[in-house]
C-alpha cells in the first residue's frame, strides 16, 4: 500500500502515513466520526501575532509562550534536561487538543543550547514553518505543535 498524498510505501495495516501523516484510504473519517487525532495545516506566525511581555530570564533558561491555540497566553518554563510535550496528562507541557500526539515532542538541554525533537508524532513538529525531526532552538523561533504555536524565548549561557 502507498500513501495517496506523498507516495510513501506503507504496511498494509497502516492507518496513517509515517512520512506526511495523511490518513490512508481505509482511515478516512466521516463527519461526526471518531478520530483520536486530527490533521492540521502548518504555517509560520504572522508579524502581528501578540504574545504579551516576556519576563527577563536567567542565563541558561528558556520559556515557551503559547501565542496561538486553545490556551493562548500560557507560559512554560523550560527548566529540565528533557521537557516532554504532548497530550498525555503526564507531559511537562500538556497541550490538550486532538491535533497533538500523546507523546508529541521533547525539548532537550544540551551543553550550550536547547533543541526540540519530534517523537514520531502524526502532525509533526515545526520550527519557523519547517517540519523538523530535531532542531536547535534560538530565541524568537516559532514552534508549532498541533494547532498550538509557541514562541521560544531563551537566554544564552
Amino acid at each position: 500500500m502507498y500513501c495517496t498524498s506523498c507516495g510513501q510505501d506503507l504496511p498494509d495495516d497502516a492507518r496513517f502515513c509515517s512520512r506526511c501523516g495523511a490518513p490512508t484510504s481505509a482511515e478516512q473519517v466521516e463527519p461526526g466520526g471518531d478520530a483520536t487525532t486530527a490533521a492540521i495545516e502548518a504555517g509560520v506566525l504572522d508579524e502581528e501575532t501578540p504574545f504579551g511581555d516576556v519576563p527577563d530570564l536567567e542565563p541558561g533558561t528558556a520559556m515557551l509562550v503559547v501565542v496561538r491555540g486553545p490556551n493562548a497566553g500560557s507560559r512554560y518554563l523550560v527548566d529540565r534536561d528533557v521537557t516532554t510535550v504532548g497530550r498525555h496528562p503526564d507531559s511537562h507541557l500538556f497541550l490538550d487538543d486532538v491535533t497533538v500526539s500523546r507523546r508529541h515532542a521533547e525539548v532537550v538541554r544540551r551543553a550550550d543550547d536547547l533543541a526540540v525533537r519530534d517523537l514520531g508524532s502524526l502532525n509533526g513538529t515545526y520550527v519557523n514553518g519547517d517540519r523538523v525531526e530535531e532542531r536547535v532552538l534560538r530565541s524568537g523561533d516559532e514552534v508549532q505543535i498541533g494547532r498550538f504555536k509557541l514562541l521560544f524565548v531563551g537566554a544564552g549561557r
